[in-house]
């Protein structure tokens, strides 16, 4: 463990240096016609595309570094002409094409409907997802409770921990990669009063919430009323057919 977690951090430093390199090219105007970044109202995207490539520089003309599919969150950085400077799974940093990614806001609810429930027209959340989501809120609502809420940056971290989990071989609330779900929620700057997490390798939503709900902690995290928000990240998995992880947060 200490090995694969020296080796890691070894590639964060080598992507931090990779970003800096190319904020630093493309944020000083020169004779040679570099391109100005610009700053963004957001930080998170979500892929449309069905595959988009990373490239090692804003335009095609550079090569391709890593790949990431349709729905996957991404960080966003800064803009450069057409195209985002983003990191992606794998802490891989280079430029995507920008018609390709959606800003998500944090505060953007727009797309939730009065009762609290997650309209299914929302691409931010998958089918698996939102079926969770669904399942959780019928188990607060037999329980006179109100329904979560998705907070798409708590959505965004909750997928991030999920595949690392997946990624990585482990399953436990604190992760090699970010630490325990507190430090990863802080580390992504999202705020919160109080804050809990629930974890499951199942081979369905349904069998996943109905082990947290015979499960006294995991049951307390869904009947809390303190939580008003919530990020579900589902993810396949060869071991147990998928992973879940739901994170809770109060405001």
């Amino acid at each position: 463990m200490k090995t694969k977690f020296n080796i890691k951090n070894k590639k964060v430093v080598k992507s931090v240096v990779v970003l800096f390199t190319i904020l630093g090219m493309i944020g000083v105007s020169t004779s040679l016609g570099m391109q100005h970044y610009y700053k963004l109202d957001f930080s998170t995207g979500l892929v449309t595309a069905d595959k988009l490539n990373v490239r090692s520089g804003p335009g095609v003309q550079y090569k391709v570094i890593a790949s990431v599919n349709r729905n996957e969150y991404i960080r966003v950085f800064a803009g450069v002409g057409d195209w985002y400077i983003v990191q992606v799974e794998g802490d891989y940093i280079g430029a995507v094409s920008k018609k390709y990614v959606k800003p998500v806001y944090a505060n953007n609810n727009s797309n939730q409907s009065s009762g609290g429930s997650q309209s299914t027209t929302n691409s931010s959340i998958s089918a698996d997802e939102k079926e969770v989501l669904d399942l959780i809120n019928k188990q607060r609502a037999d329980n006179g409770l109100k329904a979560l809420q998705i907070d798409y940056e708590v959505q965004r971290v909750a997928k991030i921990k999920a595949q690392d989990m997946v990624s990585n071989n482990y399953f436990a609330h604190e992760s090699p990669t970010y630490g325990t779900p507190f430090n990863m929620l802080k580390n992504f700057g999202i705020s919160y009063k109080t804050a809990g997490e629930n974890i499951a390798g199942n081979s369905s939503n349904s069998g996943a919430v109905t082990a947290w709900m015979n499960s006294a902690g995991h049951r307390a995290n869904i009947l809390n009323g303190n939580y008003t928000y919530t990020g579900i990240g589902v993810v396949n998995s060869n071991k147990y057919g998928k992973i879940y992880v739901q994170m809770f947060i109060g405001k």
